[in-house]
Parts: structure tokens; C-alpha cells; sequence
């Protein structure tokens, strides 16, 4: 009991690397037309939900916004980045 153990996942094998593709702007219209979202007001950091034309859905981060459109990063916010596990065994049944 008390046995302590830290692991380290580098990015590859857990949420990727950041692809830089998946940083695209979003014309004002389908913004509107596509995203999940009740209010007409987005602030850069809000995590906007689509509809794709397939019936998926997928969400990005605003980045920047302006009067034509907007652009969003759709990386996973853990993609790029190691991944710690940490586990402590505190009882035995």
C-alpha cells in the first residue's frame, strides 16, 4: 500500500501533435448557420460546436473574430502536449 507511480505520455501516443491545418477561418454566414450555440455573441476562448454536413459534430476554439468571419483552432486543447498519469494505491479490497 502507499505505492506511488507518475508516467509520462508523450504526445504521439496520446492526443497527437498540433496539426496547423487545423487552424481555419469560418466565414461569419456559417458560423451562424453551422454552430451549436443559442447566442449570436462569440468571444475569442469560447468552444463552439458544428454541425457537419455528414450529421458529425466537431468543436473548435474561437481565436479571433471579425465583421466577415472568424478563426478557430479544431486541435484537441491537449494535442502537442505530454500527458501525466499519476496513481496512488491507497487500499486493497
Amino acid at each position: 500500500m502507499g505505492e506511488h507511480k507518475t508516467t509520462v505520455i508523450p504526445p504521439e501516443a496520446s492526443f497527437g501533435m498540433r496539426n496547423e491545418e487545423l487552424v481555419q477561418w469560418v466565414s461569419l454566414g456559417a458560423l451562424q448557420k453551422n454552430a451549436k450555440v443559442d447566442a449570436p455573441e462569440f468571444t475569442v476562448g469560447d468552444v463552439v460546436e458544428f454541425n457537419a454536413p455528414n450529421g458529425a459534430q466537431y468543436a473548435g476554439v474561437l481565436q479571433s473574430i471579425d465583421a466577415k468571419g472568424a478563426w478557430f483552432d479544431f486541435n484537441h486543447p491537449l494535442a502537442g502536449k505530454p500527458v501525466t498519469f499519476e496513481a496512488q494505491i491507497i487500499a486493497i479490497l
